[in-house]
């Protein structure tokens, strides 16, 4: 078994606990590595070396820290196959996905260096005599709380704009997929950052992370998570007024109008749904299929998902690997038992598999359920799982006020060959990204983040690398000290 520690200060450490915990290989279910416990006292630490290092990092030229962050990228792709196999080895990724997360990540970084170069503030006309200008500034110290679900790509998208501004930071990865989180400390050793500008404590959320919340020298929290610990979070953040931006849950929905290409809304409803094991926030969590079209859809839908390979994530064919861990299995088998409970028809899975191999790890199958109504629990909780729910509409006006109905507001996407009602719909839908005739498709250049309970704040293009400034506007009097018009009294 392989001992990882903590990134901090500058140091590889073992928490001050002394104590650990172990990975699992979700697809074996068998222990593989042992990584640090960490807690209270060690975020202390971490917070006090990024404090340290602020001042040094922020001072540095614009240009000095896009070049560093670069390299970040340049070292990421040379190292790429190391941190595929860790993710297929931790989080249960299938081998023939894990290049792209790879690719997105180090995509993440080089954006960050090449558009923080380009930023500028401005001024705003005035008076000839005085001077008034806009400029961003770096923010603090920054703690970045990574999700399990992706965690390479995630700490990409807040590490590379927080640090490219000029933010010191300390990375909470997820405890059960911390791995790829720490081989990118090792990336981070070789760069010229001053000791303490990136600091990785790896640990519960119940510890690492309520420690960061409520920490008064921590600047800003950007979390990525469920719903329910970004409410704690925000919660914790109000004892010191920090900066918060959050990336929670979502219910997305996925409107199939009668015009629609039903091939193409098929392929892109089995991507959406199964990709990740549906361990993504904006998988499509409802379906709304007109009912013209709706026995079409479900078939060639049913078809396509007996047809996904179920397996060894290490084997190249597979295309559908475990859910992260046990206890989220038994979430998501929970909420397969509420939907035949409350009268949604299975049509596809259900059923734990019990044939080896995939009688050991935890896996789910591809699952399918028709007949659901909009009430239903699994019509608006999220499942983060393998598990598509498939709803019919009869009118055009009706299915908007359905994708509108609920508590989230992450993404949604329109299926149609009628542009201007596409575009029409979308303007209508309360989400924050809205896809016409694709879904699931991001970029480093395009802003992500929701509406409602999905959360706040943009991750991504130039406004995810705004939201790790303060905005800061400067007065200058050039009148040397003549009474102005205004001084009356």
């Amino acid at each position: 078994m392989q001992n990882y520690k903590m990134w901090i200060g500058g140091q590889w450490v073992g928490a001050e606990s002394g104590e650990t915990f172990t990975c699992i290989n979700p697809a074996t279910e068998e222990e593989f590595a042992s990584i640090p416990l960490g807690g209270k006292a060690d975020v202390d630490k971490a917070v006090a070396a990024a404090r340290q290092a602020f001042p040094v990092w922020s001072r540095k030229t614009q240009a000095e820290r896009s070049r560093i962050v670069n390299q970040i990228a340049v070292l990421l792709r040379e190292q790429a196959k190391e941190f595929e196999k860790i993710d297929t080895l931790e989080h249960g990724t299938p081998c023939r996905f894990t290049p792209w997360f790879t690719f997105m990540s180090a995509n993440f970084f080089e954006y960050a260096a090449q558009v923080s170069r380009g930023m500028s503030g401005d001024v705003i006309p005035s008076r000839p005599d005085i001077l008034t200008y806009l400029q961003r500034e770096p923010i603090g110290v920054c703690a970045l709380i990574i999700p399990w679900n992706a965690p390479l790509m995630m700490v990409a998208m807040k590490l590379g704009a927080a640090l490219a501004v000029g933010n010191t930071c300390i990375v909470k990865p997820p405890s059960i997929d911390s791995l790829t989180v720490l081989k990118l400390g090792g990336i981070l050793e070789k760069l010229e950052l001053p000791p303490g500008t990136v600091n990785i404590i790896t640990g519960p959320g119940g510890l690492v992370g309520d420690a960061l919340s409520n920490h008064p020298r921590v600047d800003k929290i950007s979390f990525t998570g469920s719903c329910e610990t970004g409410k704690s979070i925000m919660s914790c953040a109000s004892g010191s007024v920090k900066r918060v931006s959050l990336e929670l849950g979502g219910k997305s929905p996925f409107i199939v109008f009668e015009d629609a290409d039903v091939d193409g809304a098929v392929d892109g409803a089995i991507l959406a749904a199964f990709s990740n094991t549906g361990m993504v926030c904006a998988s499509p969590g409802r379906y709304y299929v007109h009912e013209s079209i709706h026995e079409e859809f479900v078939k060639k839908f049913l078809a396509a998902a007996k047809n996904l390979v179920v397996g060894n994530p290490q084997d190249p064919r597979t295309q559908m690997g475990p859910v992260v861990s046990a206890e989220h299995r038994n979430k998501v088998e929970r909420y397969i038992r509420i939907g035949t409970e409350e009268g949604a028809t299975l049509l596809l899975g259900g059923k734990r598999p019990t044939e080896p191999p995939l009688n050991k790890g935890y896996f789910v199958m591809p699952t399918v359920f028709t007949n659901v109504t909009q009430n239903m629990t699994i019509a608006r909780d999220e499942i983060f799982g393998p598990v598509a729910c498939i709803m019919k509409f009869s009118s055009n006006d009706d299915v908007l006020a359905l994708a509108n109905d609920n508590l989230f507001g992450l993404t949604a996407s329109v299926w149609t060959r009628d542009t201007a009602k596409a575009i029409q719909y979308a303007n209508e839908l309360h989400a924050g990204f809205v896809w016409i005739n694709e879904h699931l498709v991001i970029g480093e250049d395009l802003a992500w983040g929701g509406y409602r309970e999905s959360g706040f704040g943009k991750e991504g293009s130039i406004h995810g690398i705004y939201e790790f400034t303060h905005l800061k506007t400067i007065y200058v009097d050039l009148a040397k000290g003549c009474k102005k018009p205004w001084h009356t009294w």
